[in-house]
């Protein structure tokens, strides 16, 4: 081949690769490998991966059964005849367990007055109509409520019944808290109104359940001046109270001329603690002494209501 030959063909094979340079066919440089997906990974079995545990919520205590409830009524009937045959003062009482649902009255039928356990009820049929008219309690109203409460004062009491409109109003607050054996004594003898053990439950509950009559405000107001009685007031019902118990409480003391002068001797209340809730009325009549009603009500008191039904 000749010079100018070799010549011609080196240029054109030169001018060949210069084109195809330009159009991006040269070789690319080698590409890294690419990265194995993840699919191709083999699967972690689920009981490798540790997950978190759901908190341990305590087991709620059991709750009683009809049987065990029967049981333990027909237990408290028993010791209660036995008190009663050595004891010949006429006594009923009522209990309701709010937690466990146990429920037990013990000579339903008898209907002593009232004396000044009363003056819880005054107290409401205050609220109530307070509720009806402008919400809630004057200053004034919560302060003769104080001292008819805490103090047991009769005439803050007598103020608060004139209020309410006296035997009328109370009859109506009664009917509103859905009392079936109350009837309100005449004139300003509110002490002489006549009431069941299981009425006083009735009250109470207005005092601790929401779909009852009374506002939250009214409810916590009344538990509380309960709660806080004068110490010489403490008495009753807070015989049946454990260590920790919280204890709201109205008593009721009066000396009746139609029992010849004899003592009616009462005690309402809550007893709380963590977990348990009762409430208690014991209504007692014919002692021959304050302190002789007082004991009968602490021992009645103590024996339906010092053990839970578990």
């Amino acid at each position: 081949m000749s010079p100018a030959r070799r010549d011609a063909l080196a240029a054109l094979v030169l001018a060949s690769v210069s084109v195809a340079a330009s159009a991006g066919g040269a070789p690319a440089a080698p590409r890294a490998a690419a990265p194995a997906r993840s699919g191709r990974h083999r699967a972690v079995p689920d009981r490798a991966v540790p997950r978190p545990r759901p908190p341990v919520t305590p087991a709620p205590a059991p709750t009683p059964t009809a049987t065990a409830l029967r049981a333990r009524r027909r237990a408290l009937r028993r010791t209660l005849d036995r008190y009663a045959d050595a004891h010949p003062q006429p006594f009923t009482v009522a209990v309701r367990e709010l937690d466990t649902g146990f429920a037990f009255t013990y000579n339903a039928a008898l209907r002593p007055v009232t004396a000044s356990v009363v003056k819880v009820e005054i107290v409401i049929a205050a609220m109530l109509r307070a509720q009806r008219r402008h919400g809630t309690l004057t200053e004034t109203e919560r302060e003769l409520a104080g001292r008819a409460v805490r103090h047991s004062d009769n005439v803050a009491a007598t103020e608060l019944w004139h209020g309410i409109g006296g035997t009328s109003g109370l009859a109506a607050a009664g009917r509103a808290l859905g009392l079936r054996h109350t009837a309100p004594g005449p004139g300003d003898y509110w002490g002489s109104t006549v009431t069941s053990a299981a009425d006083q439950i009735r009250v109470l509950s207005a005092l601790t359940s929401a779909r009852g009559p009374l506002t939250g405000e009214h409810r916590r107001l009344l538990l509380g001046l309960m709660a806080r009685v004068a110490p010489e007031q403490a008495w009753g019902i807070s015989a049946a109270a454990g260590d920790g118990d919280e204890v709201a409480l109205k008593n009721g003391w009066l000396p009746r001329k139609p029992d010849g002068g004899l003592w009616t001797v009462n005690s309402i209340g809550r007893l709380r603690r963590a977990g348990h809730d009762r409430l208690v009325a014991v209504l007692t009549t014919r002692h021959t002494s304050m302190a002789a009603g007082i004991a009968m009500a602490e021992h009645v008191a103590a024996t339906v209501a010092r053990n839970p039904a578990r």
